[in-house]
């Protein structure tokens, strides 16, 4: 049996802070260590009590760094890392314009390869060790995917895209096909390594009802899988699916009427919804994934996270990579922050901080194994410099509390701040 003793300040959570008081629910230490025995989490504690405890265990000092879990991305797309920050314009144009364009790409496995590649290093880079990601049509883009996370030994979540109208030549498949080939990418992927495959239909817009009663059918058949999609990002998207899907009492209905409504559903950006849909995904439990960023870079709208998880609803955060501007998720948290100003709540920094760990691996239904540091766990964690830049390093200076430490990493950190990442409890950056 392997042990490294990792010591720093660290952050965990035996609550979660939208439910509970921040001090009940935050466990912050500022001379911590985090025992790592064979890839997992074996104790968190006092430093000078586990280093007693465990004298033959390889130490890792990280000072005055912070430990936390590592970073767990909900919702991203890693065929769109070739073309984040394009220019604006509103969602349908975009995709029409920027994405579908490139998604085209992914009938090549080499290219396939090369962004899967790429897209888990930027993860890595920033500190961020789970990804949720929508692949493209081509099954080739799936195997990259999954191939390359192995390769890492990170746990990651992904799925075919099915799209079979309103998308163009080359990006459309069919109704058996998308049944037929997701099946045999979940039968192949599903609980092999540290992959979880999600059944992936694009949107209700690029679906015909027959696909979505495919992909329901599938769903029913492998309950324990996940399955994501989209949910009111736009306005104008959702007069669109009102004209598609007449009889539809609301968006939402679109995908409960074809068997893709239930606690394994992972809804990205869900930022208009009305009343019933709201009641509706509260009683069946189901995942509003936070994509910030990219709701304020296309111009979407703004997500209420205090509303919603005052429902009781479960929320993640994620990038959502390309429409999403930044690979990393403590931006991804600073437009949280903005976003819930907007709205007239401010997120406390734990808050922030639990939905980027806790609250994402809650909402993939993996809590307990990866986004935390409790005993247990997979070692996937994140260690992070509070002084990375000058303006961040004077704020810092001046801080009495860790909360006053750790805000201005999160708004004006990026990859500079990431001091170390484990995967599995191995180093992942020289």
């Amino acid at each position: 049996m392997t042990e490294k003793l990792l010591l720093g300040q660290t952050l965990r959570f035996g609550a979660d802070p939208f439910e509970t008081a921040v001090d009940d629910a935050a466990i912050v230490s500022s001379r911590g260590a985090v025992l790592v025995q064979d890839g997992r989490i074996a104790a968190v504690g006092e430093a000078d009590d586990l280093r007693a405890r465990h004298p033959q265990a390889e130490v890792v000092d990280h000072g005055r760094h912070l430990i936390t879990a590592g970073f767990v991305d909900a919702h991203m797309h890693y065929p769109q890392t070739a073309m984040i920050a394009s220019w604006g314009l509103r969602l349908i144009d975009w995709l029409n314009t920027y994405t579908f364009p490139e998604e085209m790409r992914f009938a090549d496995p080499d290219y396939a390869r090369t962004i899967a590649d790429r897209t888990l290093d930027l993860a890595l880079a920033h500190g961020t060790t789970t990804l949720t990601s929508f692949c493209t049509i081509h099954p080739e883009s799936v195997e990259a995917y999954f191939g390359a996370a192995a390769a890492r030994n990170m746990a990651v979540v992904g799925g075919k895209t099915c799209m079979d109208r309103n998308a163009p030549d080359g990006l459309r498949d069919t109704v058996q096909a998308a049944y037929d080939q997701s099946k045999a990418l979940l039968q192949k992927w599903q609980g092999t390594g540290r992959a979880t495959y999600a059944i992936t239909p694009r949107f209700s817009p690029t679906s015909t009802p027959d696909q979505l009663a495919a992909l329901g059918a599938l769903w029913a058949e492998h309950p324990d899988a996940l399955m994501q999609t989209h949910l009111s990002e736009q306005v104008d998207e959702i007069a669109w699916v009102r004209d598609l899907f007449p009889q539809a009492r609301d968006y939402l209905d679109t995908y409960e009427q074809f068997g893709l409504l239930g606690e394994r559903g992972l809804y990205g950006h869900s930022i208009h919804l009305e009343p019933r849909e709201i009641d509706r995904l509260a009683e069946v439990n189901g995942a509003l994934i936070h994509c910030p960023t990219s709701n304020t870079f296309i111009g979407s709208g703004l997500f209420d996270t205090t509303g919603l998880k005052a429902r009781g609803i479960r929320c993640g955060l994620a990038t959502d990579t390309g429409g999403g501007s930044s690979f990393s998720m403590l931006r991804t948290m600073a437009a949280a922050y903005e976003v819930g100003q907007l709205r007239g709540t401010a997120l406390h920094p734990a808050q922030l901080m639990w939905l980027a760990t806790e609250g994402s691996a809650q909402a993939l239904h993996m809590g307990g194994q990866i986004g935390s540091l409790s005993v247990g766990a997979m070692a996937d964690i994140t260690v992070l410099d509070l002084a990375s830049t000058p303006a961040i390093a004077q704020r810092e200076a001046e801080a009495d509390t860790l909360w006053e430490a750790l805000f201005p990493t999160i708004m004006m950190g990026d990859d500079r701040a990431v001091a170390q990442v484990y995967v599995a409890g191995e180093a992942a950056r020289p």
